[in-house]
């Protein structure tokens, strides 16, 4: 399995289908919902998950920051935890280190997320297993203000 979650023949599961992966991006950005939960927003806008929100945001989905801080962010209440949210989240979009986001993926399986989307950087290979053997779509090591204008998604 590559860094990205495809296998040898380019593909995330593994079914010979050519651009699956591509296909479960656009599948996540355009189909899963418009709720996005995403881990490790906070306040500080130097970090990457501050800008990836405001591109989430003017594709037309709502940011939810997750955050120990609890932090409003771009307008939108922050939370704790996954589990602390009162609404149904559509995907999980995780910045944090690779080491936690098997746990976080995990999370978002248990509060009923669609999808799971890790960041740039953020690579676990057994998380992503886990994540596709509970249903969910996931994707691994991209970027959704990357992949947006990349695919030429729609809102």
């Amino acid at each position: 399995m590559n860094t990205d979650g495809r296998n040898a023949d380019g593909n995330a599961d593994g079914s010979g289908v050519v651009d699956s992966y591509d296909a479960t991006i656009r599948r996540i950005l355009e189909d899963t919902g418009d709720t996005w939960a995403v881990v490790g927003l906070s306040n500080n806008s130097s970090r990457a998950a501050y800008g990836v929100a405001q591109v989430l945001q003017r594709f037309g989905k709502r940011v939810v920051p997750v955050h120990p801080k609890a932090e409003t962010v771009h307008g939108e209440q922050g939370y704790a935890s996954l589990a602390d949210i009162p609404f149904q989240v559509d995907v999980v979009d995780v910045f944090v280190n690779s080491e936690l986001a098997g746990s976080v993926a995990g999370e978002a399986v248990a509060v009923g997320a669609k999808a799971v989307w890790f960041q740039l950087g953020v690579v676990d290979p057994d998380a992503y297993g886990r994540t596709r053997a509970a249903g969910l779509d996931m994707v691994m090591d991209r970027c959704p203000a990357i992949e947006i204008p990349r695919l030429g998604a729609r809102a």
